[in-house]
């Protein structure tokens, strides 16, 4: 059956892209959020504007409520683009009202997919539903007002793991109707480790304290990144890659210095003008702190789990590891205790084949 019916859960950039986004592609879309007062006038007007790259233009949703359950009821696909540190939570909101036969697309890899599964375990929810990440999100993307974005880029190829992977093709399927440039790899785990946001944004914010702390907005995408720093992040992305390696994952490594190389013979996600795209936006120039989701989501949720399943594979990662250190003394949090690490999950002690059994069948 074709996919129809779109639900659209979350009130950031990535919820309000992909609920006009969809809208323009054809789709009958539901939005909602935890968080109405993000949403502000969208419920009575249901209009939003998308304006930079791809399909632009004021788009009416058609349906924006306050209802989960009416927001979810029949949905085909429901798209979750939020952070990796509100999955529980939304998990938790969604399980009464999933239902047989749904994909779950959720924001870049952080075994996002266990989380959601054993939280519909946990609450006796027992539904046929499959839950998917990929390796970034669709769109490089702000919000400029709570009912307008601005797009700056859009992936074109898109790497998505499926928990549990056994649900893999039907599910990459019915998302490639949504998102042509999607994909399969093994298991949720490989994404996670296609997952760049921790290798980019740890080095960025680590090397950049000085002006975050001094400027009111600064760019890290810009000024903020050199050669030098250019240099740590790509090591930091060969210790990611050698931890794929570690765990025999074949599926294209995805190499951050293509993101860099415009000249590469092999686009990165968002393709090889993206980092020239992104720069020339100037949407990344932002008031930033050490409690933006650079720190909550990419170091203490993402960095934390990177680290982890480099400890499960055997190989070791000392970059990622004194990232970890360095971040958690800025943020004062100490991330390898209150991090999204393995064992914090209930997967620490499992051997390789019983990790493979749990990424494939499920919870």
């Amino acid at each position: 059956m074709p996919v129809k019916e779109i639900a659209v859960i979350g009130g950031g950039n990535g919820a309000l892209t992909t609920a006009g986004d969809m809208t323009l592609a054809g789709f009958n879309v539901r939005m909602w959020t935890a968080f109405p007062e993000e949403y502000g006038d969208l419920y009575e007007t249901h209009t939003l504007r998308l304006k930079g790259l791809g399909r632009t233009g004021d788009v009416r949703i058609a349906t924006v409520t306050r209802d989960l359950e009416e927001a979810v009821s029949g949905a085909d696909v429901i798209c979750s683009p939020s952070p990796a540190f509100a999955q529980e939570n939304v998990a938790s909101r969604l399980a009464p009202h999933v239902e047989d036969g749904q994909v779950i697309f959720l924001s870049p890899g952080s075994l996002g997919g266990y989380i959601f599964a054993k939280t519909f375990r946990d609450q006796g929810v027992d539904r046929d539903v499959a839950v998917a990440e990929p390796g970034t999100l669709p769109y490089l993307t702000r919000k400029t007002a709570h009912n307008e974005v601005l797009v700056s880029g859009h992936a074109v190829r898109l790497p998505v793991g499926v928990f549990p992977a056994k649900k893999t093709d039907t599910s990459i399927r019915k998302l490639q109707e949504l998102y042509p440039a999607i994909h399969g790899v093994e298991n949720a785990l490989s994404i996670a480790l296609l997952n760049v946001g921790p290798i980019i944004h740890s080095c960025l914010v680590l090397l950049n304290t000085g002006p975050i702390e001094h400027f009111d907005s600064w760019d890290i995408h810009n000024e903020g990144t050199t050669a030098s720093v250019k240099r740590l992040i790509l090591a930091h992305d060969r210790e990611r890659i050698a931890v794929r390696e570690a765990l025999g994952f074949t599926s294209h490594h995805y190499p951050f210095s293509d993101h860099y190389d415009q000249e590469s013979p092999e686009p990165w996600m968002y393709g090889r003008k993206a980092h020239t795209d992104l720069v020339k936006s100037e949407s990344w120039r932002e008031s930033l702190d050490f409690r933006h989701r650079y720190i909550t989501e990419d170091v203490k949720c993402n960095l934390a789990l990177l680290t982890s399943i480099g400890d499960f594979a055997g190989r070791k990662t000392p970059i990622a590891d004194s990232l970890l250190t360095l971040l958690g003394v800025v943020a004062e949090e100490d991330f390898r205790r209150t991090g999204r690490t393995l064992e914090n999950l209930g997967l620490g002690g499992l051997g390789k084949e019983e990790m493979e059994r749990i990424m494939f069948d499920g919870v």
